[in-house]
C-alpha cells in the first residue's frame, strides 16, 4: 500500500512539474500595413515637420488576451513630408532619404523589436524593445495601448543614437536657427 501511495506521489508531483514548465501557446496576429499608421513629428527651432512612413510588416503576440511581444519592419524609402505641398515636400523628403538622415539607399528597412512586456493597466503595457535604424540597435521604452483589434503607442526617438546627426546642436556649434532637434516622436496606430 505505502509503495502505490508513494508511486502516486511521485506521478502527481513530476506530472505537474512537467506541465508547468511547457511553454505557453502565443497568438501570432499580423498587422494589416495597409490600414495601420505611423506619423513622424520633428522639430526645430523654428518650428516643425511631420510625415507618415510605411510598416513593411508587422506583428503583435498575445498569450489569451495578454501582450507578450511584437516585431515590426518599417519601410524607409516611403517616408512623406504632410506639412509641405510642391517643391519643398520635394526636397524635404529627398533630404531625410539621404545619408544625410536615413540612407535609404543603403538602409531600405528599419526594424523595431519587442523584449520586454509589462502590463500597466487594463489594456495598457510598456514596452521595451530593440529598435534598429541604420544597421544601428538600441533599447527604446515606450506606452502601447490595445483595444480589440487595434494597438496605439507614442515613442520619442533620439536620432544621434542612430547616427542621423545632420542640423544638431549636440554635434555642430553656431547652427542658429538651423538647429534641428535631436528628439523626434512617433505616433502609432495597429490594426491587426
Amino acid at each position: 500500500m505505502k509503495k502505490s501511495i508513494f508511486s502516486m506521489v511521485f506521478a502527481l508531483v513530476f506530472g505537474l512539474t512537467a506541465t508547468a514548465t511547457e511553454p505557453t501557446k502565443t497568438d501570432k496576429k499580423e498587422v494589416k500595413t495597409e490600414s495601420s499608421k505611423v506619423t513622424w513629428k520633428a522639430y526645430k527651432v523654428t518650428g516643425s515637420h511631420t510625415g507618415t512612413i510605411d510598416l513593411k510588416s508587422g506583428a503583435l503576440h498575445f498569450d489569451g488576451d495578454k501582450l507578450t511581444g511584437g516585431e515590426f519592419v518599417v519601410d524607409m524609402p516611403t517616408i512623406t513630408v504632410t506639412d509641405l505641398e510642391g517643391e519643398y515636400k520635394g526636397k524635404l523628403e529627398g533630404h531625410l532619404k539621404s545619408d544625410d538622415f536615413f540612407g535609404v539607399a543603403n538602409h531600405a528597412t528599419s526594424k523595431l523589436v519587442f523584449t520586454k512586456v509589462e502590463a500597466t493597466g487594463k489594456n495598457a503595457y510598456e514596452v521595451t524593445g530593440d529598435l534598429t535604424i541604420k544597421g544601428i540597435t538600441k533599447a527604446v521604452t515606450f506606452d502601447l495601448s490595445v483595444y480589440g483589434s487595434k494597438a496605439t503607442a507614442s515613442l520619442k526617438v533620439d536620432r544621434t543614437n542612430y547616427d542621423v546627426k545632420y542640423g544638431s546642436g549636440s554635434f555642430f556649434d553656431n547652427l542658429g536657427d538651423k538647429t534641428i532637434y535631436d528628439e523626434f516622436d512617433l505616433v502609432v496606430d495597429l490594426e491587426f
